[in-house]
């Protein structure tokens, strides 16, 4: 019995503070979050705020599902951007793409789930579970991408972070005219040289204009194997220098594995000896065991070289809702640690693309 209660007793007691309108979040998630998923999200938030934002860690975030029309891009995600908690980013084109109508202006609307959508059709409103938006601003939108893109600087090759980075700067430009400020991802990150990728770049409404432009002569092409090489490099950089690689995943798909994927690239492909990113959240709804990619896990992905083995007690898998996890996420981390200073990573790409390639001739020349 004495054994069993030596036992317990290095076990927390489930002993919650009373809920009450005083509360603050940090009680909230420290104090109330002591079960289930509740206690995972607690323990990503905790790791997040408490180590993973230490100054000498380079933190990626990997974004899918609809959450930029949802507002989490206004509501979260900018503002973990403008205190230097995100240094890089890939993305879904999707994200991106409805990210813009709020830089330009254009309005989504609270709706309902159970809308007749023959009777929404009718009216020229579209819908996005229970968000509705008026067919107009993808027109809008389309049309403000083809303007964007017809600009001299675009009739070239070019990895997506400049291309996001670019588009972000007209963005912003469009933000100031009409007197609205820091509404837009995109605009954000071209503020704070943050680099946005897309894994996939031909899989949105962004990636269809370009195509359609391209049937009119337009030069623009995105350069994907400068985006695979970039984003190992900014791993890379942060690893060899002293640092640490962490990364903050909500949702999975494509941008998951492409931000995970660098340290295979890193290690198997171009053979430079490495050991896998360091911190390793992530904000899934999806199972492990149907093969998808998704709800893989970060013992998983240890086998793949992906995660540092030895990170394993720094790794958190949060199964919840996106659009419940980020914005408790977002309002721990600020409530608890300062704002950082920005990394600044799309400046410096040359620089990281030089040491990539210094490593990669120094192994190739070895063997």
């Amino acid at each position: 019995m004495a054994a069993r209660n030596s036992r317990l007793r290095k076990h927390p007691r489930i002993d919650p503070r009373r809920i009450d309108g005083a509360v603050s979040i940090t009680e909230l998630v420290d104090q109330t979050f002591l079960a289930y998923n509740a206690a995972r999200l607690r323990e990503l938030c905790q790791l997040f705020a408490r180590r993973m934002l230490d100054a000498n860690v380079t933190i990626g975030m990997s974004l899918t599902g609809a959450m930029t029309p949802a507002g989490l891009g206004i509501a979260a995600i900018i503002p973990l951007i403008e205190n230097g908690f995100i240094d890089w980013m890939t993305s879904t084109g999707a994200n991106l793409y409805h990210d813009t109508h709020f830089g330009i202006g254009l309005s989504m609307h609270v709706g309902s789930p159970f809308a007749d959508d023959v009777e929404l059709r009718k009216h020229g409103i579209v819908r996005i579970y229970d968000i509705l938006f008026d067919y107009r601003v993808l027109l809008e939108t389309d049309a403000f991408f083809r303007t964007v893109i017809a600009a001299p600087e675009f009739q070239r090759s070019m990895s997506t972070a400049e291309f996001h980075y670019r588009v972000g700067a007209y963005v912003r430009e469009r933000e100031r005219l009409l007197g609205q400020s820091r509404r837009s991802v995109l605009a954000v990150a071209h503020e704070f040289g943050v680099p946005i990728y897309t894994s996939s770049p031909g899989d949105s409404s962004i990636g269809m204009n370009v195509a359609a432009m391209a049937l009119d002569g337009n030069q623009l092409a995105f350069d994907v194997s400068r985006d695979v090489n970039e984003t190992a490099a900014i791993v890379l950089a942060a690893k060899q220098r002293g640092g640490k690689s962490g990364v903050l995943i909500v949702g999975g798909g494509s941008p998951k594995n492409f931000m995970l994927q660098t340290e295979p690239q890193i290690q198997e492909v171009l053979g430079i000896s490495e050991k896998g990113h360091d911190y390793f959240l992530q904000i899934t709804d999806a199972r492990p065991d149907t093969g998808g990619l998704s709800g893989a896990t970060p013992g998983e992905a240890v086998s793949w070289g992906k995660i540092d083995p030895d990170a394993l007690p720094d790794t958190v898998v949060c199964y919840l809702d996106g659009t419940v996890a980020l914005p408790i996420l977002t309002a721990y981390a600020l409530a608890n640690h300062r704002p950082r200073k920005p990394k600044r990573l799309y400046d410096r790409r040359e620089e990281l693309m030089a040491l990539l390639n210094r490593r990669y001739r120094a192994v190739r020349k070895s063997r």
